[in-house]
């Protein structure tokens, strides 16, 4: 389930009309650094000012996912950049300073960081002793109508919201039963922002049972399908990683796209939202095998990093058949674009195959693997558990320098399209019909 894209790609925003952060944080946060040295346990060799604690987070569990253990340095990287109160914001550059109401904690960063470490504790005390205080942290920026926007206090979308449900769920908490001060659970922020079956039918085309990110200043929902396959995740409780065993909710996969009836019409179970959102998907990948980019200035692009999580999206929903164009054209097209992008990108793509059963060792011919591990710091050779990890090394970068040596040359090209769902800012284009 997340995702994401390089930190060039989001100081690109600007030039191809797009804000991949909120406009609290492209006002208040500092500009990223045309020139700095990267810490030596951090994957990814961009600015990581937009995207730090994301790409981590990405990158450490889907080393787990595939039975690497992450290099030790990196967990601590990731810990370290912890906030006293449990949050995480998406990059400090001091971890030695507190964090003061300067900082800007979002949900986004903390619920990945949570999610990789609760997958890392049992293994690594640091990483047990941060999720504690990341759950607490979560629950108490929970709004009103049950869901979680970007930054505290700012109005729910889906994105959010399934990211944080995800990340409780990783940690063994019963989202169901979270309930906020007016007794709305995360479902019911999700179920608000379903497009009813009949709407969709009514207006004459096919967004009925799609999520939207967030209601127009009209109030009105419009289908996006980067929300939508957040929206299925959410709704099913599952986080960034998909086991290929679990069929999910019973919905019936056609292998072609088409939808199953709309279920529940205006009043759906959580179930029933994100088997609707699963059959949008599968229609909207059914032609292309992709989904094209919402960017403004880049709507006639492939979109790999959605189609990615619509690949996830759609195995956690029961529809496996119709996971299979999809994965054939991100096996296919996909690798430029995960070169470009960073480990981010290589982690979506191995969640993508995890969620199918397919190798990704042997991703169309890539090493998904070896290429994500290149980004960072060596893993360790095995496991502190006595388990085999023979992988371990030969995946791992064989320089133990990682990105430590590397230098950003600049952040103002866009390294790819398509960054997925996870990080769920969006532009008020993307937000509005």
């Amino acid at each position: 389930m997340f995702v994401r894209r390089s930190a060039a790609v989001l100081a690109a925003t600007a030039v191809i009309g797009t804000a991949f952060a909120p406009a609290a944080l492209a006002d208040e946060s500092p500009s990223p650094s045309p020139s700095l040295t990267l810490p030596s346990g951090l994957y990814g060799s961009t600015d990581p000012t937009y995207d730090g604690v994301w790409r981590q987070s990405l990158a450490l569990l889907a080393q787990h996912t595939v039975g690497v253990r992450p290099a030790a340095k990196a967990v601590d990287w990731l810990t370290g950049q912890q906030c006293a109160n449990g949050g995480f914001a998406a990059y400090r550059a001091d971890p030695a300073a507190q964090c003061d109401a300067k900082t800007q904690i979002d949900t986004n960063s903390t619920g990945a960081a949570l999610q990789a470490l609760t997958a890392l504790d049992a293994d690594d005390t640091a990483a047990a002793d941060a999720t504690a205080a990341a759950v607490k942290w979560l629950k108490s920026v929970q709004n009103e109508d049950g869901g979680w926007g970007y930054l505290p206090g700012g109005a729910s979308d889906t994105n959010s919201t399934s990211v944080v449900i995800g990340a409780l769920e990783a940690a063994d908490t019963d989202t169901e039963d979270l309930r906020s001060k007016d007794d709305r659970t995360p479902y019911d922020a999700l179920l608000g922002l379903a497009l009813p079956c009949g709407k969709g039918d009514k207006a004459g085309g096919n967004d009925g049972g799609a999520f939207a990110f967030q209601p127009d200043k009209k109030g009105k929902l419009a289908a996006n399908a980067d929300a939508t396959a957040a929206g299925v995740l959410g709704a099913l409780g599952e986080g960034l990683v998909t086991d290929p065993e679990d069929d999910g909710p019973s919905a019936t996969p056609s292998g072609n796209g088409k939808a199953a009836a709309c279920a529940g019409g205006d009043s759906p179970t959580p179930e029933q939202a994100a088997a609707n959102g699963a059959a949008y998907l599968a229609g909207a990948v059914a032609e292309t095998g992709y989904l094209e980019s919402a960017l403004a200035g880049a709507e006639d692009q492939p979109d790999y990093g959605n189609t990615a999580d619509t690949v996830v999206a759609l195995a956690a929903a029961g529809r496996g058949a119709d996971t299979g164009k999809p994965l054939t054209w991100l096996e296919k097209n996909s690798a430029s674009w995960a070169a470009e992008s960073g480990p981010a990108a290589y982690a979506q793509l191995i969640f993508a195959a995890h969620a199918t059963g397919t190798d990704p060792r042997n991703f169309g011919g890539a090493d998904l693997v070896k290429q994500l591990g290149a980004t960072g710091p060596a893993a360790e050779p095995a496991a502190k558990d006595g388990k085999d990890d023979e992988q371990a090394a030969e995946d791992a970068n064989e320089d133990d320098g990682g990105v430590s040596v590397w230098w950003i040359v600049g952040v103002g090209l866009v390294g790819g399209i398509g960054v997925g769902f996870l990080l769920s800012t969006r532009t008020k284009k993307q937000q509005q019909p």
